[in-house]
């Protein structure tokens, strides 16, 4: 009985991350769609101070709630596991408190001072037009991190989920619409003025708006999510006989204690991107040019890099809470069994796709932007490893994390971004590359970073990663997978006459990615870097298991 418990708990596990993997997913692919018709709004130029404005936003809202879900859900869910819920009610209120501090000091820090920090981080005074728009969303995404917190610590990943594509279907509609709308305002602007810029950075600021309403529309659906369960809970607080001893302002404490160590990891490890933006933007000098290089780097090639990260993120969050209940038991096996579960399916996601984007990335480009003039599609070719090593980054720091060791992604983040800023300076001044030399260190910051995390890793659990079946066996079978993949498009396009047309290009594509997934799972089967158990704890593993014995892969 307590060993399918145990199995149930494990599959309950990936399920959930599974479930907030897809909609992660689901929602960069939605963003990646947008992004679209915004950038044929906006162009690269627009792009640029889209980007900068997003960047510095990005790193306030990290300063002010971004850990909040993940230190809630730690809470919640230690003190649910032993029916301690006024704690649990405490947890929430004391949460809520912070949220509102944090988050109204830094949205009206960002609201005035737009100006200061883009002309001093970037020297692109105009992006503060959209920063500024932004500035709201901040006190938005600190409630809202917290009920997503809530309900993780919960082990429902479901309401997440479900409110990251509402967010994202909203952000994508008002987006396009007031991007389109502000950028008939700026080309109004720029003949007043007779200049060129206004109309991009406006369109920026309307790209802009859509994430605010998005975040908004998010937080609605979890006050009502929340009033339909606030009764389930005041029941079970009633019910609940153990002696607290904790009040809110203790709580508050335990959250501001464990918040500080992850919003620090988690600035250091994004602080990459302002200081990408920073420095590039100081290399390049011409601003203009800066913003139509940066914008097709940002835009475009981080926007596909990210897509896969996604998934490991999703994981990440999944398993926090799991790991941190097993830690506060001191079931150590229990927690090498989940991080070695997470790793593996992290890795078999990772691998692939890296794989898939080097060998796809001009038609990928051109599918999606199919005026696109710039480097897009060798960045991405020549940066797609990032994909892989920046996976298992995001996945380790949520084990270690996870296991309480909350300074050490910490410390591995400034160690990384040392490494990253030297790396900068040699490749992109000294070799003078430009774009080619960020993406040269922007890989070398997850290098650097993944390599350091499972050093601590085996460290503290004394877990050591199967390099054969977690790596060396899935790239072997990626590499199949890409050159099936790479004859596969190439077959198609010469018999559809080079592809030229949308929907000539998106056949090739579409059929290529589908032969790759089927010669990577049957790689992955027959190279033995997956075993018939380590497949039925995968999302639709049973069937897996069928299809691989129909196909004499597995012994029946």
């Amino acid at each position: 009985m307590d060993k399918n418990k145990k199995n149930n708990t494990g599959r309950n596990f990936v399920v959930q991350g599974s479930i907030l993997a897809i909609a992660s997913i689901l929602v960069r692919l939605i963003g990646v769609v947008y992004r679209v018709p915004m950038t044929n709004i906006i162009h690269d130029s627009g792009n640029g101070y889209y980007s900068n404005a997003y960047t510095i936003y990005s790193m306030m809202l990290l300063l002010s709630s971004y850990s909040l879900p993940l230190a809630v859900s730690k809470l919640v869910s230690v003190h649910s596991a032993v029916g301690k819920w006024k704690n649990v009610e405490k947890i929430l209120k004391s949460a809520l408190i912070f949220s509102a501090i944090s988050g109204g000091i830094f949205s009206l820090l960002v609201g005035f001072g737009a100006e200061f920090f883009t002309s001093t981080f970037m020297k692109n005074e105009l992006a503060s037009i959209a920063l500024r728009f932004l500035a709201p969303t901040i006190l938005i995404m600190g409630f809202l991190g917290t009920f997503r917190g809530f309900f993780q610590g919960l082990h429902t990943m479901i309401p997440t989920a479900f409110s990251q594509v509402i967010e994202q279907v909203i952000n994508a509609i008002v987006s396009v619409g007031a991007a389109a709308l502000l950028f008939s305002y700026g080309s109004k602007v720029d003949e007043l003025k007779q200049t060129t810029e206004y109309k991009y950075a406006w369109g920026a600021a309307g790209g802009t708006i859509g994430t605010g309403v998005g975040a908004l529309i998010a937080l609605i659906f979890f006050l009502i999510l929340f009033q339909a369960y606030h009764g389930v809970l005041k029941k079970k607080v009633r019910r609940d006989r153990t002696e607290s001893t904790e009040t809110c302002w203790t709580f508050f404490k335990i959250i501001v204690a464990t918040a500080i160590p992850v919003i620090l990891s988690t600035a250091v490890y994004n602080l990459i991107d302002l200081v990408d933006a920073s420095l590039f933007s100081y290399y390049m000098q011409d601003t203009k040019q800066y913003n139509e290089i940066w914008g097709a780097y940002s835009a475009k090639y981080l926007l596909l890099i990210h897509v896969p990260v996604a998934f490991a993120s999703a994981m990440a969050s999944a398993a926090v809470p799991s790991i941190s209940e097993a830690y506060a038991r001191k079931d150590r096996k229990t927690i090498i069994v989940k991080t070695k579960t997470t790793l593996q399916v992290v890795l078999y996601i990772a691998i692939p796709s890296m794989v898939g984007l080097m060998v796809l990335a001009d038609p990928v480009i051109h599918l999606l932007f199919r005026n696109d003039t710039s480097s897009a599609s060798l960045y991405l070719m020549v940066g797609s490893v990032a994909v892989l090593f920046f996976s298992l980054a995001t996945v380790t720091n949520g084990i270690l994390q996870g296991i309480n060791k909350m300074t050490v992604p910490v410390k591995n983040a400034a160690i990384a971004l040392g490494v990253h800023i030297i790396l900068f300076y040699l490749v992109t001044w000294k070799m003078d590359i430009g774009i080619y030399g960020v993406i040269v260190a922007y890989v070398g910051f997850g290098i650097c970073m993944s390599t350091l995390n499972c050093f601590a890793i085996t460290k503290y659990l004394g877990y050591q990663q199967n390099i054969l079946r977690l790596y060396i066996l899935p790239l072997l079978s990626a590499v199949v997978m890409g050159i099936f993949c790479f004859f596969t498009y190439n077959s198609l396009a010469k018999l559809l006459g080079g592809a030229q047309s949308f929907l000539s290009l998106f056949i090739c594509v579409i059929a290529s990615i589908l032969v790759s997934v089927i010669v990577y799972f049957i790689c992955t089967v027959l190279f033995r870097s997956v075993n018939e158990a380590e497949l039925r704890t995968l999302p639709m593993g049973r069937k897996l298991v069928v299809i691989a014995k129909k196909l004499h892969l597995l012994p029946k």
